[in-house]
């Protein structure tokens, strides 16, 4: 943490008055990212120990912006010690705007505008920028060649099928990886490959998208990328704005190198399955072998893919026992358990009176909110309104009529909104939410079920609604 701070000062002239670490175990590379920042300045500093790799990062960095794209500035580095300063783009992922931008698979407009910016400029990380790229610095290897495949596929198969439990014959397993190795090898491979282009390495400022991650970069086939993005497992794109998506990519490359759509199409779903299979031994990897469980939680999002694949795609080579695992994967009662808890937050929205005290966490994870209705108009003072409660019309609409209301119900869906998509992401899966007034019958009922209803068919969130007082009431009749 120290050189971090030294290079801060080194290149801002003032020692950093906030040090913030930004990605803890929950991150799979196994580096150390740490924000920095005084009152004018911030900036992420980045600890890690194979120097190989940094060079790799530093290097491409300094060449991507020479070609004026929207990668992180260098602003210091002491490789010895294993670290280096760069840009701060904020907080915000295409991950992060994804996830709180949708229900269910409705993806908002402006969701698939950022997708689509990401995806007019990946061209130009392979192609226009990769001319005159020094392949040199790659690391571990300069390009997507057998090696590389077969260190992916072993990867998946001694990771994941071996962990999950999977059987299968090795000879004939080893056969079907042969023949899709030469089938992703026909492929033309003069270009540049990011590797980890996925939704958790392009940050948002604005409506502008910045990437970052692109240190194991190398020389391949322009399919590998696009897979990655269109089947990211955790974003979990709708199939047909992937498939937009798809056209329009095929579209944007064809300004900047001939790109045949039959033949790029030929080899394209190959790279989509060998880019899931080596999502999927990482996330077995982290999960099975370092019983870091977060990391499953993806298993279930990939397994949808490989569905979605095994019902709509023929690739051009047979793959029998690698299929036949595919089938055993999706019926597996292990990873069928996954399916059922990953990637699921719970949101447990509670109505209450004061009078009888804050509701009680029976979920032992100890956090949320209680927001307190009390300044809110009161309907329960009006006689008419008596005898009814926050579910029934004439309360709804005289409490949609005040404008406190509305002001009051916005602040908490921008806190929650946030809390939600944050704890998704941090895999997560439980968050409360309490609203209390003087009774507990009209205005916390009525904010309950307000916020329950904007979350209910939002991705991956189950909501739970409970009226405390209500229930106490009608228990007692």
């Amino acid at each position: 943490m120290e050189v971090l701070q030294q290079l801060f000062q080194q290149r801002f002239g003032i020692a950093p008055t906030r040090v913030k670490p930004l990605q803890g175990e929950l991150g799979g590379s196994g580096r150390k990212i740490i924000r920095l920042a005084d009152d004018r300045k911030s900036a992420i500093g980045i600890l890690y120990g194979v120097r190989e790799e940094n060079l790799a990062f530093l290097a491409f960095s300094r060449h991507f912006r020479r070609h004026n794209l929207p990668v992180p500035e260098i602003y210091a580095e002491d490789l010895d010690r294993g670290a280096y300063l760069e840009e701060d783009f904020g907080d915000v992922t295409l991950f992060d705007f994804l996830s709180t931008h949708r229900t269910g698979d409705n993806v908002a407009p402006q969701v698939a505008e950022a997708y689509r910016k990401v995806v007019s400029i990946l061209p130009r990380f392979q192609i226009e920028a990769a001319r005159d790229l020094d392949y040199s610095v790659c690391y571990p290897r300069g390009s997507f060649d057998r090696q590389s495949i077969n260190w992916d596929l072993n990867y998946f198969k001694y990771y994941f099928l071996r962990l999950a439990g999977i059987p299968f014959s090795e000879q004939a397993l080893e056969d079907d990886f042969e023949r899709l190795t030469n089938l992703l090898l026909g492929a033309d491979s003069r270009y540049f490959l990011y590797r980890d282009f996925q939704s958790r390495n392009v940050m948002l400022r604005g409506s502008d998208p910045f990437f970052l991650d692109y240190q194991g970069g190398r020389k391949g086939a322009l399919q590998y990328d696009i897979a990655s993005l269109l089947y990211d497992a955790k974003a979990d794109l709708p199939p047909q704005l992937r498939q937009e998506l798809l056209d329009f990519y095929i579209e944007q490359a064809g300004k900047f190198a001939k790109v045949d759509r039959e033949e790029f199409l030929k080899h394209y779903y190959a790279y989509v399955y060998v880019r899931i299979l080596q999502a999927l031994g990482a996330y077995g990897f982290r999960g099975f072998y370092e019983r870091k469980a977060h990391f499953l939680q993806s298993v279930p999002y990939a397994l949808k893919n490989l569905r979605w694949l095994l019902h709509n795609v023929n690739l051009p080579v047979e793959l029998p026992t690698l299929m036949a695992a595919f089938n055993s994967m999706l019926g597996s009662e292990k990873l069928q358990g996954l399916a059922k808890e990953a990637g699921q937050l719970t949101v447990r929205i509670t109505s209450f009176s004061f009078h009888r005290g804050w509701p009680k966490d029976e979920t032992g994870n100890g956090g949320g909110f209680v927001f307190d209705g009390r300044s809110l108009p009161n309907p329960g003072r009006e006689e008419r309104f008596k005898a009814l409660t926050g579910k029934d019309t004439p309360v709804i609409d005289y409490l949609n009529q005040q404008e406190s209301v509305h002001q009051f119900l916005a602040s908490v869906m921008s806190l929650v909104d946030a809390s939600v998509a944050n704890y998704r992401q941090r895999g997560f899966s439980s968050l409360m939410v309490s609203f209390g007034c003087t009774g507990g019958q009209h205005r916390s009922v009525y904010l309950a079920e307000q916020l329950a209803k904007r979350l209910h068919g939002r991705n991956g969130v189950e909501v739970v609604v409970r009226h405390r007082e209500l229930e106490a009431a009608g228990s007692a009749q």
